[in-house]
Parts: C-alpha cells; structure tokens; sequence
C-alpha cells in the first residue's frame, strides 16, 4: 500500500491549521464586521440627515420648500435614502410609529429603526425651524452590503494565506525531508555492505539524532565485521598448530622416519594434538551457538610446569627441521595454579609459533618458567631480528607488526600476540614484550598464584 510522503501531509496540516483559523477567524470577525458597518451606515446616515435638514432650512419654508442641491440629491438617492417631511403626528409615513412623530416635531432629534414589508430601515429624524421635522429612512441592507464587501475581501486575504500556508508548508517539509532522505540513502548503502557511511546531522534535533543514530551504527557494525573477520583468522591461526603437528607426525610415521622406540610417543602426541584440536572445534561450536567472539575460561588447579613440558615436546620436533633448538627452563618443583590450561597451550603455541617464524637457522627458543610475589611469569624468547621500542608498544595490536614489517621480515597475520594478550587478561593475567639477552624478543605472561 502506498503511504502519502511527508512533504503531502505537511502540506495538508498546513492548510487545514489554516483553514481553521480561517473559519473561527471567520466566526468572530463577521458579527464585529458586521456591527462596525451597522455604527458607519447609522453615523452616514446621521450626518446627511443633519446636511438636509440645514440645507432644507436655509433654502426653504413651511409652504414652499426649495430643492435640495443638486450633490446632495445625488447622494441621497444613491445611498436609497428616503426622506419625508412631517408637520403633524398624524398623518405620518408607514411604519413611523406616532411616539417617534411626537418626539421629532417636539424638537428632538431621533435615531431608530423600523421594519416596512419585510424590509428593515434605519430612521434618522431631525425637527426644523417651522415646527416641521425631516425623516431620512434608508435600508439596513445598504449597511450589509458593506459588511459584505469587507467579508469579501476578508476572504479573499484569508485565501490568499492559505495559499502561502501550503507554499510554506511545502518548502519547510522539504526542508524537513531532505535530512531523512539523506539517511534513507546511507541506511540502503549499509544494507549493500558499505560501511564507510557518514551521514551529516542537520535538521531538527530529533531529525539530527536519526543521522547520528546510523553514524553509530554504521561504526558498530563495521567494528562488529572486523571482530569477525579478526575472530576467523584467529580460529584459523589456532587449528593451525595442532593441525601442523598431526600432520608432521602422520607423515612421519607413515613414511617410516620414526624410530620403533618412538612410535608410542610420536601416537601419544598425535592424540595429545587430537584431543586440543577438539576442544578448539567445540570451543567454535559453543560460540557459534552463542552468538559470541570471546572465548570462555574454565579454570582448574594445573601444574603450568606439565604444560609446558607438553608444549615443548611438540615444538621441539616441529623446530628441528628449520634448525632451530627449543630449550626448556622450568623448576623442579611443581608450579601450581588455578588456570585453563587449554588457553595457557593456546598462549605458548602462539609465542612458539612468532619465535619460529622470525628465528634463524642454529638459533635457539627458549622457554622459561618462574615463580614470583606478583605471580607465575611464563617466558618465551627468541634469537630473532627483535623489536624496537615503538614496536613493543604496538605488539599487541591486532595487526600493526603485520603492517608495519609485510614485505621487510617473516610475518604473519598480525592477531597472534593480539590473541595471547586477550587470553592472557581473560586469565587475571597480563602479557609484556621486552628484550632477550640473545637480540631477540622476549614475551612474558604474568599468571597470578592460585
């Protein structure tokens, strides 16, 4: 069903506001109209009463009258003015009552009105010099007529404001349009997947909000795709790893590198990986349901010392082949901890996975493992090209290393240490990049005590 746009109802406001008042504008101004036309014809009449009868007295007597000049005639006879002349009560005009007669040629003079067939007259009356007296009668209607013509021209300026009411209205609905258009446009540019729409407020301010209003959520959703997208390639940097080392084992045993005395080791890793590599794929299951792009936390006492160790079963034959020795530094004793130990796996592999790719051949990555006042620090260094001052302020940006090196050294996506630093704070933790004493980086998760 087609709607009426908001310039049409606008207008039709406009002109029915206007056409209001013009009816009770109407309604007050004809009865005053009226009246004030009455008072003029009863004062018009009143003076060319007062002219005739000066003009009858000094032209005439009783017996002869002389004529009246020839200007007042004139204007008497286009005004439909009457006149009589009494000289005694009785006989007297129809519809002059004998009371108004008396008091006239008593010497007063007279203002009344009367009705004559139907008609309704208004009376003047003056008394003259003789004893006789004048009657000028002249319709009501006359008075009318000139209320009319005010009425009529009342309306035809109350018209033409109603035609510059809709002109008015029009133009300020156009005006009010114009920004709603401009958000209708930006809101069907957002639903073809443009997200770099700005729409400028203007207008009123509920109109202004409109625009901010899809300003924000223009931004929202621009931020909320590039969670995903980061979200995406996060996941897939995650099954990476443990992908990887299936892979490499897989192979390995299946082209018969592996020593006998290995396989039960090289098949319990391969489990190990399995097993992790599920619960990343339940873990995208769970958010998929969710609806989320955070992962959950499920703490549990752990000794960080076997994960580690764990962790570095895996990296030390998955740095071998590129010549690249991983070193374990842990204590002897347990270091126990209320953690997840899956996200602290996710932590090392990450920091094992940027060691290895900027770590040159016959160099060594070490992973270190100590217990302090303010917590457990897990450590992983490298013998790689190391950062920079400015880089280590942005290293936990998604992204930014990636930027800033494509094309100069290794990288990769640039979310990995932006993964370890929102894991590490999901655990009560937190992650810091400073210098190792081999030139490289070194990468420390602070995890706090049980």
């Amino acid at each position: 069903m087609k709607r009426d746009s908001i310039v049409t109802r606008v207008v039709l406001l406009a002109v029915f506001v206007a056409l209001g008042a013009v009816a009770i504008a109407g309604a007050f101004a004809y009865p005053l109209i009226r009246s004030a036309a009455e008072s003029e014809a009863i004062a018009r009449l009143a003076a060319l009463t007062d002219v005739t009868a000066s003009a009858i007295e000094r032209r005439g007597a009783r017996n002869a009258p002389a004529p009246l000049p020839r200007r007042l005639a004139a204007s008497l006879e286009e005004a439909d003015i009457t006149g009589y002349l009494l000289f005694a009560p009785e006989p007297r005009p129809e519809g002059i009552s004998i009371d108004l007669a008396r008091d006239v040629l008593d010497g007063q003079a007279v203002s009344s009105q009367t009705r004559i067939d139907d008609v309704d007259y208004l009376i003047e009356g003056r008394p003259l010099f003789d004893g006789s007296a004048l009657l000028l009668l002249q319709p009501k209607s006359i008075a009318g007529g000139a209320a009319q013509v005010v009425l009529v021209r009342l309306a035809l300026a109350l018209a033409v404001g109603l035609l510059i009411a809709g002109a008015v209205g029009a133009l300020a609905a156009r005006r009010l349009v114009r920004p709603l258009q401009a958000a209708r446009d930006a809101a069907a540019r957002m639903a073809t997947g443009a997200r770099d729409v700005a729409v400028e407020p203007s207008g009123p301010s509920e109109i202004a909000d409109i625009s901010v209003a899809l300003n924000h959520l223009s931004s929202a959703l621009a931020t909320s795709e590039q969670r995903q997208r980061e979200f995406l390639l996060s996941v897939s940097h995650e099954l990476r790893t443990p992908l990887t080392a299936v892979r490499g084992y897989a192979e390995a045993l299946g082209e018969g590198v592996v020593a006998e005395s290995d396989v039960a080791r090289t098949g319990a890793i391969i489990v190990d990986e399995s097993q992790r590599l599920e619960r990343l794929v339940n873990d995208l299951l769970d958010l998929a349901r969710l609806g989320a792009v955070d992962f959950t936390f499920t703490p549990v006492p752990v000794d960080l010392g076997e994960i580690a160790q764990e962790a570095g079963r895996v990296w030390v034959d998955r740095c071998a082949p590129e010549g690249v020795l991983v070193v374990l530094d842990l204590p002897q004793a347990p270091v126990n901890v209320d953690t997840d130990p899956l996200r602290v796996r996710q932590i090392i592999d990450n920091l094992m996975e940027n060691a290895l790719r900027v770590s040159p051949a016959d160099s060594t990555i070490t992973i270190t493992l100590r217990t302090a006042e303010d917590g457990v620090a897990l450590q992983v260094s490298d013998a790689g090209p190391g950062l920079s001052e400015d880089d280590r302020a942005i290293a936990f940006e998604p992204g930014a290393l990636y930027e800033r090196y494509r094309g100069l050294r290794p990288v990769g996506t640039g979310l990995g240490l932006a993964l370890v630093w929102r894991l590490a704070s999901g655990l009560g933790g937190s992650a810091a990049v400073g210098a190792a004493s081999s030139g490289g980086a070194m990468f420390t998760i602070t995890l706090p005590h049980r």
